[in-house]
């Protein structure tokens, strides 16, 4: 018998691994993804999966960090967006980044081939009816104006929102190397992964002053009140913190000798390869709300930059995203319209790798909805199940913002061997493996379940 298709709404990194988990489980998927009919302020291409800010996965280390834990799992779960974020890799220490324009080419050219797929290159322009059954939406930070109005009006709440913000990129060739040099922060990789540029104490305070008088865009009157998320501040707002703020953050100089002074730098900026020709590097960090004629001038007050070539400067844009404590339940269905799940930072996930998470997670329950299948939760103690957990009940509703996958999530580390607490060092690894050992004992559940 046919199945009737699941239909997912925004082709983001969400949508697209939503749409290859039902897909591989034998369900037939409609995408919708408006672009390039409707074009939002942050995309550039209408490629599916399109990175619009970094291109960086973050640490791909799975014993020691939540999100390297994290890329783990959604290896093992055969997931599209880590398979083609691993066949683009750059050099990036101990990070995972991609080349942008070959990882999105690439899923999208893996949905393409895909006979259960169909994508649809149109606008949905509000809640969608009930006739085409499941509904998977992933219209991520850019959720079209009138989805978003639909989305309030059933949620019968007001909106949430923080700014999220693009960093520049840089012409490599038009980096002075006299005054810049390669090396990773405590030459973690191959040691040269980065390209730094240093600067003395005059230099960083001079950068500071321009960048607390710099000329700033202007927020719309309904922006006014929109909180920023804190590990994506721009940097002139962290300069308004504190004057070494910078110093302690994207530009701390740890780890780093400058080999043309044979010295440690006062401070530092970092830029990291992004794309595959390595002839563009981001500035790391430098996400930003200044003019563009500003950035182009601070920018080039930076030691290297100073005729600095920019592929793209920095930009920022809104960041909607529902209170998913107080709407969905455990399987990522909204509570007052059971048909629709919600997955990607619209959810209030933050991060790239944990968008694509939950659309994996809402790929694999509106699959075994569809095939008459119980669904079965990932274990708590796995990141997965601790992401899920988090946005489904698990943060408080009052005060919810969007969150990174970490290491906090998880239950606490198992004791040592003979009863007693591991030492601090020991515990993310710990955690990690119980985490793997459960989720390869749940999917060999799940593709029980399946046969």
């Amino acid at each position: 018998m046919s199945k009737e298709p699941v239909h997912i709404i925004g082709g983001g990194l969400a949508g697209s691994e939503a749409a290859w988990q039902l897909a591989q489980a034998g369900v037939p998927v409609v995408l919708h993804e408006m672009r390039p009919l409707c074009k939002t302020e942050a995309h550039q291409t209408d490629s599916l999966a399109e990175l619009v800010c970094s291109n960086s996965f973050r640490s791909d280390d799975a014993m020691n960090n939540g999100v390297g834990l994290l890329h783990e799992e959604m290896r093992r779960c055969n997931s599209l967006i880590l398979s083609m974020g691993d066949r683009h890799r750059l050099p990036a220490g101990g990070a995972l980044a991609v080349d942008r324009h070959g990882f999105s080419a690439d899923v999208t050219a893996s949905l393409e081939a895909e006979p259960l797929v169909e994508i649809d290159r149109n606008e949905v322009a509000g809640l969608p009816p009930k006739s085409w059954g499941q509904v998977i939406v992933a219209t991520g930070p850019l959720t079209s104006s009138a989805l978003a109005e639909g989305i309030r009006d059933l949620s019968d709440m007001e909106s949430l929102a923080f700014f999220d913000a693009i960093a520049p990129i840089v012409y490599k060739d038009s980096i002075d190397f006299s005054k810049a040099w390669f090396q990773s922060r405590y030459d973690k990789g191959d040691g040269s992964d980065y390209i730094n540029c240093p600067l003395n104490e005059a230099e960083y305070k001079r950068f500071i002053t321009a960048l607390m008088e710099a000329e700033k865009t202007a927020f719309k009157e309904w922006e006014k009140d929109t909180p920023y998320f804190e590990a994506c501040l721009p940097i002139e707002v962290m300069a308004e913190r504190g004057a070494e703020t910078l110093r302690y953050g994207p530009m701390k100089p740890v780890g780093l000798h400058d080999p043309h002074r044979d010295e440690t730098p006062y401070a530092v900026v970092q830029l990291r390869q992004d794309n595959a020709l390595g002839t563009l590097y981001n500035i790391v960090g430098f996400q930003t709300k200044l003019k563009y004629g500003a950035q182009a001038e601070i920018f080039r007050m930076i030691p290297g930059l100073e005729g600095a070539e920019f592929a793209r400067l920095g930009g920022i844009h809104r960041n909607t995203f529902i209170n998913s404590p107080r709407l969905l339940d455990g399987t990522l269905r909204h509570n007052k319209a059971p048909h629709l799940r919600f997955a990607g930072q619209i959810t209030g996930v933050e991060g790239y790798v944990e968008s694509a998470a939950i659309g994996l997670l809402a790929g694999r329950f509106a699959a075994s909805e569809q095939n008459g299948e119980q669904i079965s939760l990932p274990p708590r103690t796995t990141a997965l199940g601790s992401l899920l957990a988090h946005i489904t009940g698990g943060a408080e509703a009052e005060t919810f913002q969007p969150m990174n996958i970490n290491f906090g999530l998880l239950p606490p580390a198992p004791a040592a061997a003979n009863g007693k607490k591991l030492r601090k060092k020991d515990r993310k690894p710990a955690m990690a493996e119980r985490a793997l050992t459960d989720l390869d004992a749940w999917l060999g559940n799940s593709r029980a379940a399946a046969e």
